[in-house]
């Protein structure tokens, strides 16, 4: 749940804190002093697009800060996520959240401590927040909106059917565009292929190997100037170890070593320290000894050969050939070469590989077609049971003889996606599948089923929309749900009822509820109203928790204007006698 949401320079709001709590928290005022701005600073802290516009000219931006503390597996989802991110949970296990927009338009977020993209504040905000308005509402009306509504309320074993779906129709979309290009462009991938070749058969005669070009510089440098390295090693050699031609008279570093290490040790039980010299002079002995031997077998493989030198330079210019037209290097026409044999088999338009494709795509569409059939199904059988619980609670919302029928239809062929048939019909596919999904609305016995957009006023509507997030709140959900003004154009008993199924969310959600209906505040656990403040140069907001008699004063104040009418405020009161008596499990 949302524990505490703080919002700073938005709009009228100066600078405000809002202490929420578990259960129904509802949020009223006069029109103009705010209410909106408090949505808007919680789609801000969930990730949701800035407007600089609302951003207040002091102090010239606008920051909302939240307290998250959540639960179960949503928690574990969003903690670990948040953890790979580089951020942490507070010691006590609470999640910190924050947005920062400046009045340049300049967006900055914080999660578990450190700065983040603000699209990890709408991942937060997806697992768990759900924003519902009367843009939503709009939004239900959307066939493609009324689709996924379904779909997600047909659960997990329908969510992983679609997900099939969607992989197989990605395969099937991915071998057809293949095959068409194949045809549609043969002779350029023909002409493409024969310039691949050329170049292919080239590197192929030539045959260089990885690191060939470095190998082959350092041998010519070698046979270049062997006689001036052969003079180097045999100096070099003579002077460690002596040789034939070295002058007797002349001690090689061996032998001088050695006495050395001699010399030392007949003194070493006179001091301990020269005999570890002379352990230390033993082991430079065994090391000059090794660099002797090397140096004779570096003196063994020198050879002055003209004919090989000869033959290195004509391989460095055949590669130096390669490299002037495929890469700047031996291994890079080598990485090319592997990219052209790759290439050409993409490029291959024979009788053979079409009729392969033909085949896979024949396969695919009909792995398509089944999946699709069995999600339509799926979807069918969803539509009773989604139907028959939102009609339950529209009788509950003072819809006695509504009824909602959720109408899965074959998606007519010809538009622009490709057809295919299905369960014995042609539909056009898309991944999704081949369904087209209605919801309709039976305002009462004998009137006729019509879409929700033809069929329901701004009232019912409203009614719809809550009856179906009860629905689904009865399937998991996020935990935190936010209604704002999703009762408009609703008054009397309707208004009522409306309270009364908030207040039944709000046993299994925390509820936040921006509302204008006494009826409807009445049930809140917490009511928090926003009061406009006009006394100084500029007016600004601020939002308070009202209890006991100053809620009660606010309640008569939504019901006839009159804060303090003795007549409103015994009102209020049984109003909140009824919610009271309504919330007790």
């Amino acid at each position: 749940m949302l524990e505490e949401l703080r919002i700073t320079g938005l709009g009228v709001i100066e600078d405000t804190t809002l202490p929420l709590t578990g259960g129904m928290n509802v949020i009223t005022g006069e029109t103009g002093a705010g209410k909106t701005m408090v949505v808007t600073g919680l789609g801000l802290l969930f990730g949701g697009r800035a407007d600089a516009g609302r951003v207040r000219a002091q102090p010239g931006r606008a920051v909302v800060e939240g307290r998250l503390r959540l639960q179960g597996r949503v928690a574990d989802a969003v903690y670990a996520r948040i953890t790979d991110a580089g951020g942490e949970p507070d010691e006590d296990g609470s999640l910190l959240l924050s947005r920062t927009v400046t009045v340049e338009g300049r967006s900055r977020a914080h999660l578990g401590g450190r700065s983040m993209p603000v699209s990890m504040l709408g991942e937060v905000g997806e697992q768990a927040v759900a924003v519902h308005g009367q843009s939503d509402q709009l939004r239900l009306l959307r066939p493609v909106e009324q689709r996924a509504a379904l779909d997600r309320f047909a659960g997990p074993a329908h969510e992983k059917l679609l997900d099939a779906l969607r992989e197989a129709y990605t395969g099937w979309r991915r071998i057809v565009d293949d095959l068409a290009d194949r045809r549609r462009n043969a002779r350029e991938r023909n002409q493409e292929a024969d310039l691949l070749r050329l170049g292919l058969d080239e590197i192929t005669r030539v045959d260089p190997q990885p690191g060939e070009d470095d190998e082959l510089k350092i041998e010519a440098q070698r046979l270049e100037h062997a006689e001036g390295l052969r003079t180097a090693a045999q100096l070099a050699q003579q002077c460690l170890a002596g040789g034939a031609e070295a002058a007797d008279e002349t001690p090689d570093a061996t032998t001088l070593l050695g006495t050395s290490r001699r010399t030392l040790e007949a003194q070493s039980g006179t001091d301990p320290a020269l005999g570890e010299l002379a352990a230390r002079l033993e082991e430079a002995a065994t090391l000059v000894t090794d660099v002797s031997a090397e140096l004779s077998a570096y003196l063994a493989t020198l050879d002055a050969d003209p004919a090989r030198l000869q033959h290195v330079y004509e391989r460095r210019a055949a590669l130096r050939a390669l490299t002037r037209k495929y890469a700047d290097d031996v291994d890079g026409v080598i990485a090319w070469a592997e990219r052209a044999r790759t290439r050409l088999s993409d490029l291959d338009t024979s009788d053979d590989l079409l009729d392969e494709l033909e085949r896979e795509g024949q396969r695919l569409a009909g792995e398509v077609a089944d999946l699709a059939g069995r999600v339509s199904a799926s979807r069918q059988e969803a539509a009773v049971r989604f139907a028959d619980q939102v009609t339950v609670e529209l009788a509950g919302l003072a819809m006695p003889h509504a009824r909602i029928e959720v109408a899965v239809l074959p998606r007519p062929a010809g538009r622009s996606e490709p057809a295919l048939s299905v369960n014995g019909v042609e539909v056009g596919i898309a991944p999704d599948g081949g369904d087209e999904v209605e919801l309709r609305l039976l305002a009462h016995p004998g009137a006729p089923s019509l879409p929700l957009q033809r069929g329901a006023s701004g009232g019912e509507l409203s009614r719809v929309m809550l009856a179906i997030e009860v629905v689904f709140a009865g399937s998991g959900g996020p935990p935190t749900l936010v209604f704002d003004e999703v009762d408009a154009g609703v008054g009397g008993q309707a208004a009522v009822e409306i309270g009364r199924r908030l207040a039944r969310l709000a046993r299994s959600h925390q509820v936040l509820v921006v509302t204008h209906l006494p009826q409807v505040a009445a049930f809140a656990d917490r009511h928090l109203v926003v009061a406009k403040d006009t006394g100084g140069a500029v007016t600004t907001s601020g939002v308070r928790v009202v209890e006991d008699t100053e809620r009660a004063r606010e309640l008569a104040r939504m019901l006839a204007g009159l804060p303090d009418s003795d007549l409103g405020i015994a009102h209020a009161e049984e109003l909140l006698a009824v919610a009271a008596k309504e919330r007790r499990p």
